[in-house]
């Protein structure tokens, strides 16, 4: 940062962190990116981005910086949002179009109705079938609790960790090498694992409870 860069990738807090600390100075920014844009304006980092850009955007200014935004869903609040930084012909870009509930051809879709009480002797069967013996499968769970519950019962039969916000990233890390290497079959998660992961060759995903 001291002796310059040309691209600077971070998360909210960090940057400003450094911003506080005056390591960091925004005002000759050229371009902004918000990657996963619904999630950054939600999740609690709306005020963050906000004093962020505010470094680096001056209000009706010519010479604001160009915003690019990117998300997988795109809902009209977060387009209001966005005008603030955005000039008024500011561009759209769709790739998904009305299709949005278009899935890959290629993947088979099951619902199974199963008592709770049932629900772990009833997975380690589907994954048996579903994904056999060395296969890899993601469960995602609704809460924390569920996931080291799931993780720990001794109907599963196969090996299975859990990945969620109270396990301490290195720590994430370390469990996500480890199914990507084999070295487990099953990934038992909350939703901290539904994005931007990149993990090869998953056979089977299974969702503990109807989406929300």
């Amino acid at each position: 940062l001291k002796s310059g860069i040309d691209i600077l990738v971070g998360t909210p807090g960090r940057i400003k962190d450094h911003i506080q600390n005056s390591k960091l100075e925004l005002s000759t920014v050229k371009h902004v990116v918000l990657d996963e844009v619904d999630h950054m304006l939600d999740m609690g980092f709306a005020e963050q981005v906000e004093e962020i850009l505010g470094f680096a955007y001056k209000k009706d200014s010519e010479n604001n910086p160009q915003t690019l935004l990117f998300s997988a869903t795109c809902p009209r609040w977060v387009y209001d949002v966005a005008k603030k930084y955005m000039k008024d012909e500011y561009e759209q870009i769709d790739l998904i179009g009305k299709k949005t509930q278009r899935t890959a051809t290629t993947v088979e879709h099951l619902a199974i109705q199963c008592r709770s009480s049932q629900r772990a002797g009833v997975l380690g069967d589907i994954i048996q079938v579903y994904s056999g013996s060395h296969g890899r499968t993601i469960v995602f769970c609704e809460t924390k609790k569920e996931a080291n519950e799931l993780a720990m019962n001794a109907s599963l039969k196969q090996d299975a960790q859990s990945l969620h916000g109270d396990i301490p990233q290195k720590q994430r890390e370390v469990t996500l090498k480890g199914f990507r290497n084999g070295v487990f079959e099953v990934l038992i998660a909350t939703n901290v694992a539904a994005r931007g992961l990149d993990i090869p060759e998953v056979d089977l995903v299974i969702q503990c409870s109807p989406p929300k």
